[in-house]
């Protein structure tokens, strides 16, 4: 086998059985409560859990005061308080063993969106995300799977150009307010000329009188 040339890696693995009925159940209600678009969202993320796992399971294996286990666990260990998956208190590679998906949905955007109260619903936060009107910060995040950091967690609002924020209405707003003001503006010409119709008729009736 020659070498491979492709620059990049794997980053969902399907299922071996794929009509297993428990892992089609909790894959559903994963989708349902995240509302994610497809399994391959929740495939994607148990791929990345599995990969750190065994990654733990291999330091785990060597002696404690081995300078990898110490210098690529405690990597490890900062990487995942960082994005808020692992929680400070727990500072030892046996924890990483017992992390699970949800852990890692909770520190999505589209989560986070909604629980800041910026979305009626997990599925109104995915449409604000990929419609350009929320920012972390000062960048503008169109990726509903974003992991968010800790420290980022407090500057998620809307952006500065999103019509939530005070910027420019949408188009279908501009469009609809368009026809109103025409609508508006065609009632009242009717108005006025039936109003002036209604005087040229009493005039005629007083002069007889």
């Amino acid at each position: 086998m020659g070498k491979s040339l492709r620059n990049w890696s794997k980053t969902v693995k399907t299922p071996r059985r794929p009509f297993e009925k428990e892992r089609l159940d909790h894959e559903l209600r994963l989708c349902g409560e995240y509302g994610l678009r497809c399994k391959r969202e929740v495939w994607r993320v148990h791929y990345a859990l599995t990969k750190i796992r065994g990654a733990a399971r291999e330091l785990l294996k060597l002696d404690e005061i081995d300078p990898k286990r110490i210098f690529e666990g405690n990597a490890m260990l900062r990487r995942l308080h960082r994005i808020g998956v692992l929680d400070e208190s727990k500072n030892k590679l046996d924890h990483v063993l017992s992390l699970k998906e949800q852990d890692f949905m909770e520190r999505r955007l589209q989560t986070l969106v909604l629980k800041q109260g910026l979305a009626k619903s997990v599925h109104h936060a995915r449409v604000l995300i990929r419609q350009r009107h929320i920012r972390v910060g000062k960048q503008i995040v169109t990726s509903p799977s974003f992991m968010v950091r800790v420290s980022s967690q407090g500057h998620i609002d809307f952006s500065l150009t999103s019509a939530y924020a005070g910027g420019r209405i949408g188009r279908v707003k501009r469009k609809r307010a368009k026809i109103a003001k025409e609508l508006a503006a065609v009632l009242a010409e009717t108005g006025e000329a039936a109003e002036a119709e209604g005087e040229a008729t009493a005039e005629p009736a007083s002069e007889d009188l």
